[in-house]
């Protein structure tokens, strides 16, 4: 019995300073995917003008304009820090921080992130991924244990518009001829991304003095932790604008789930921070 209690207590001390040490394989995957995108684009050596902007419909043409990036060197690759990030496992399941760190790269419409938190203590990571059309959401507990692995034509979607959402904040994306923009009004409009055999698209809705307000889209399904799919109405808010490096950029970005039951804000990030290559 002395011998089985001994060999508990050490198991579990391995374990513990296991789960303490940075090292993982999940991080390690995204740092790899992350190296990868940052030195295979292409950097740009041309500034944006006035005359990017002309094709847009005018709410677009005036958030660039108004947000300076007239002038602004031409990015490929876009990185975005999120930290202390009040995160929903799900609908009726308890909200928990995570830290969360993406980059989005143009010319191949590549988008990763990694999720970093705890559930009950125990490490809690996530890496999502949009490469080549193919679409995934992995989450893996304690370093080891894969919990899910979600693939799929509705995955690959749900990226796709992902990336989309996330245009205005990186503007080379916006004018490439993969995404076609159709005016609405003086502060709607619509777009639409056709990439590796996917179609995707939403409406951006702007503020009068130029900010993006907000991106809503009916093309993405809801995954649960369990595996459990949804066809649910989505957007991302923007807010809390302010001049970083001579940008205007949001501070503020929350992801909401429409639910006939109500709405679900399930990411809600205050601290968003963004460099360009």
């Amino acid at each position: 019995m002395m011998v089985l209690t001994v060999t508990v207590i050490c198991i579990s001390a391995a374990v513990l300073v296991f789960w303490r040490i940075p090292y993982s394989g999940t991080r390690a995957e995204f740092q790899k995917l992350a190296s990868g995108l940052l030195t295979g684009e292409p950097a740009a050596d041309t500034v944006f003008t006035s005359k990017d902007w002309t094709p847009l419909p005018p709410p677009v043409q005036r958030y660039f304009e108004t947000a300076g990036f007239t002038g602004y060197p031409k990015m490929s690759v876009m990185q975005a820090e999120f930290r202390n990030v009040k995160f929903s496992l799900g609908p009726g399941k308890p909200f928990i921080t995570i830290g969360y760190n993406q980059v989005n790269a143009v010319s191949r419409t590549t988008r990763i992130a990694f999720i970093d938190t705890k559930l009950y203590g125990i490490p809690f990571q996530g890496l999502d991924t949009y490469i080549e059309g193919t679409g995934g959401m992995k989450g893996v507990l304690g370093k080891v244990f894969t919990l899910f692995n979600e693939r799929g034509a509705e995955m690959d979607q749900a990226c796709l518009v992902t990336f989309l959402s996330e245009a205005l904040l990186l503007p080379s994306a916006a004018l490439q001829s993969y995404v076609t923009w159709k005016p609405i009004d003086d502060l709607h409009a619509e777009a639409v991304i056709t990439r590796y055999g996917s179609t995707a698209g939403g409406i951006f809705t702007f503020r009068e003095n130029g900010e993006c307000q907000s991106f809503t889209t009916t093309e993405r399904t809801a995954v649960g932790m369990d595996g459990s799919r949804q066809k649910v109405r989505w957007s991302a808010y923007m807010d809390d604008y302010s001049i970083i490096d001579g940008i205007r950029q949001p501070n503020r970005l929350r992801a909401v789930w429409h639910y006939d039951e109500g709405d679900l804000v399930y990411f809600d990030s205050d601290n968003l921070r963004l460099e360009y290559r």
